[in-house]
Order: structure tokens, then sequence, then C-alpha cells
């Protein structure tokens, strides 16, 4: 068994690198989407846009230029072959089983970010402009955030709370940095980026804590960022998606403004690693059922933490929550929470976008520059939030 997750730091000119390429397919204009439908599942096809040239050579620079040198894995017949090239990648880097490592050695080792960059590099795609400002700031002791603010527009801007994935043990903001990048870019938004505590140094709650201390700052301070406070919207991925979740039931609980939306890519959503994908997903990469028993022990107090509504939002009451967009991968263990949280949240009278996307695999999200569907995915959570904030 493998278990490969591990988004980690990696010197400045690689990483300058990541977060160029990682944005080659995230600047432009998100095409227009139907949001209103409960549950799509997108095929693994292109898009509109790319099945207009889909009859011309492959450009080099392009994702359509992206294509693997071997097999498809025996765990993922119908994986896109974008996809699959940068498995392909991750799996060159000869990197140890997760639960193998200490968080310490997990934290240094190359993940999904990497091997995405990898890829870039060997077909060439070029390095876009950056169109956002940034700048760190102390949100309170021990807790800081990058704000991204678009270099366009008229502020004040509407506010994201943007949480970064890695399992509340590995990855940091500069990791999950296109991400960020490209959310203040394609919504015309401010992005604040929260660098929250990680365990097993911090356990649980501390992330979660951070968190909501985070959006509780951007409510009281929006202003001094270039922000509309009655305008805010929390996203994140995988442990990250959790906590955008988790923030969303505590400001209704503590009677705080809600977000007036929240995207969930593929979020931590419950503790049952016994669901019908968990099951499945042995040999899965990135991310595999051993690596989420390892970041459950990593950041967890005891086994009965995973019953907190805040770990198990499934199991929590949703009612009164925020419109949500919740962005699903085929290959991956989260697949089953995230449909059953999607249909609880319905069942509370939440409206909710989700979207399936075959062929694709955790931390697909992001990877626009050389994954079509996560271009896609990325235009469809755009659209989502500028028609939340009404733009």
């Amino acid at each position: 068994m493998k278990t490969i997750f591990s988004r980690s730091p990696v010197p400045n000119w690689l990483a300058a690198l990541a977060a160029g390429l990682l944005l080659g397919g995230c600047n432009g204009k998100p095409a227009a989407t139907e949001t209103d439908k409960t549950a799509v599942v997108v095929p693994g096809g292109t898009t509109k846009a790319s099945d207009s040239t889909a009859t011309t050579a492959p450009a080099a620079g392009t994702a359509s230029a992206v294509k693997p040198t071997g097999p498809k894995p025996a765990w993922g017949p119908g994986i896109q072959p974008e996809m699959q090239a940068v498995i392909e990648q991750l799996m060159s880097f000869k990197a140890p089983p997760l639960p193998s490592l200490t968080p310490q050695q997990a934290r240094k080792q190359p993940g999904a970010a990497e091997a995405v960059t990898k890829q870039m590099v060997i077909s060439h795609v070029p390095r876009p402009p950056m169109n956002v400002d940034t700048a760190s700031k102390t949100l309170a002791p021990g807790l800081k955030a990058r704000i991204y603010t678009p270099r366009s527009g008229a502020a004040p801007f509407p506010v994201i709370v943007y949480y970064h994935g890695g399992g509340w043990v590995i990855a940091t903001i500069d990791t999950y940095g296109p991400s960020a990048q490209a959310l203040a870019e394609q919504v015309g938004a401010v992005v604040v980026s929260v660098a929250y505590r990680q365990g097993p140094e911090h356990r649980f709650p501390a992330a979660h804590d951070d968190s909501f201390a985070a959006y509780q700052w951007v409510l009281q301070n929006a202003a001094s960022i270039k922000g509309d406070p009655k305008n805010v919207a929390v996203m994140g991925e995988s442990a990250g998606g959790g906590l955008a979740g988790a923030v969303s039931l505590m400001a209704r609980d503590t009677k705080l403004p809600l977000p007036k939306y929240q995207v969930l890519v593929y979020p931590i959503a419950g503790y049952n690693q016994n669901t019908p994908s968990y099951l499945k997903s042995t040999d899965y990469a990135p991310l595999n059922k051993a690596g989420m028993g390892w970041f459950f022990k990593n950041y967890l107090r005891t086994p009965a933490d995973g019953k907190d509504p805040r770990i198990n939002l499934v199991g929590a009451n949703l009612k009164g929550l925020p419109p949500t967009t919740i962005i699903a991968a085929e290959y991956d263990p989260l697949l089953s929470e995230g449909k059953m949280l999607a249909d609880n949240l319905q069942k509370a009278g939440v409206k909710v976008d989700y979207k399936l996307y075959k062929g694709t695999t955790h931390e697909f999200y992001g990877m626009g520059a050389v994954v079509p569907q996560a271009k896609d995915a990325e235009q469809v959570v755009a659209n989502d939030l500028k028609k939340a904030f009404g733009k």
C-alpha cells in the first residue's frame, strides 16, 4: 500500500515557478455555468471551449498537450489522461508512504503541487502575470494570513476567507497560494488565506478555533483591507473545506453574521473511515484511506473528537447554513461523505451546487493549467461566488 499526500515547502525558485505554472489555466474569464442543479456529474470529457478545438493538433503549452506515458493505474481505470500524467509525476518522486513518516518528515516531501510543476515544465507552459497584490497580516497573536487584493476594480471588494488543505497537519498558505490567487483574480475579491495552527503540535480544535477567529477578524476589519464586511464568503480545500463548513456552523451557533456563501472542495466532512469511497481507496494517489487515518491520528486528541460536529459535518445540524458549492473527485476517499454532506444540506433546506468530476483524484482542484476538469471546476466556483456577491 502506498500513501502519498504531501504538499510541502520547496526551494524559493521552485515555489515561485509552481505558483505561476499552477495558475496557467486560472486567469481567463469564467464561463457561464448552470448552478441551479443540486447534483451534477461532470463527465471526463472537456468543456465546450476545449471541444471546439478537439480536431486540431495539441499545442505546446496547453493542457491538451499533456499526455501520460504509461498505462492507467489499476485503481483508476477511468482516470483522465491529464490527471494520470500528474499522478505519474507524483509517483516519480518515490516519496515514502505517509504513515511511515513523522509529521516533520512529511512536511518536507514533494507532493501534488510539485508534480504539477514538473508536468508544466515538461509541457512548456509559460508563467502568467500576477494580477493581485499580496501582504502578510497578523490577525491575532500567533495567527497570520496572506491578503490577496485585486489590482483592478473598485473597492470595497467582496472578501473570501480561504482555508488551505493538508489534513490539518501538512502544507501551508504557500503551498495553496495558486488557489488563493486564482480566486482573487477570477472573482474580483479580496482573499484572506489563513495560516492556522496544525497538529500534532496543536491538536483539535486549534485549527478550527483559528479558522473561526480569522472569520471574525474579517467581519470586524474588512474595511481595512478594502473589503466589504457584508459580502464575505468562506472556502476551503480538503481539511480546509471542512474548516470552512465548521466556520459556518460556528457563526450560526454564535449568532454572528453568516457567510454569504461557502465553497467546500472535497471537504473532510466525517470521521467514518469505512464509507464506500474509503473502502475503494486503498491504493489511491495522492490520498487514500491510510493517509486519512494518519491525518486523524495527528490532529485529533482522541477518537471521540471525530464525533464533534465541527469534524463530523455529515452528522451536524445543517439548518440555516449559507448556500453551498461542493466540488468532488471520483478517486477520492472523501467522495462518499462529500455527497452525503450535499444531500444532508439539501434536506436541511440549503441550496447546494454539487459537482462530481469523473476521472479526477483528490487534489485536482487548482490544477487548471494541466487538467481540463480542474479548470472547469475553478470556473464553476468563480461563477457561483460572483453570483452570490451580486457581481
